[in-house]
């Protein structure tokens, strides 16, 4: 059975460097999944955080069911993420580091269950930014270029 993505957050290419990522399992109430099959969730603000030796996804945002009545939930409620425990005890070290954060990068379901690949990142500073913008740019440049050459 192959992965269907349901979203991505490509906002965090461009905002963070990402060091490593991990495949998470997440708890979730029935609406909850009702909403990811339909594709209703936005990861845009969303940060993953150590409390307790436990990891909780906070402000992502999960629209209510459109059927769901008095079972739907709180949009924006903090989600526990499931990990090994030596993987959770690795992410408590990293985030210590000045400047490392855990974000999440997509949702998808694989096998029929929902999963959130997370990542420690790195924010990038605005001249990184531009420095990704130039180069992409160049890059573009050089393949019209090479476009045009083979014509």
């Amino acid at each position: 059975m192959p992965i269907k993505i349901i979203t991505e957050n490509r906002k965090a290419f461009h905002d963070y460097f990402i060091i490593e990522t991990f495949e998470t399992g997440i708890i979730l109430k029935g609406t909850e999944v009702k909403s990811l099959r339909e594709g209703k969730v936005n990861l845009k603000d969303s940060f993953a955080m150590v409390e307790d030796e436990e990891i909780f996804l906070h402000n992502c945002h999960i629209s209510p069911y459109q059927h769901g009545n008095i079972y739907n939930h709180d949009p924006l409620r903090t989600r526990k993420l499931l990990l090994h425990k030596n993987e959770i005890k690795k992410l408590i070290g990293k985030t210590v580091e000045k400047g490392l954060t855990l974000i999440p990068l997509k949702f998808y379901f694989k096998h029929g269950i929902a999963k959130v690949e997370l990542a420690l990142a790195k924010g990038k500073k605005m001249y990184d930014k531009r420095e990704n913008l130039k180069k992409r740019a160049a890059m573009r440049e050089i393949e019209k270029a090479f476009k045009d050459k083979h014509r």
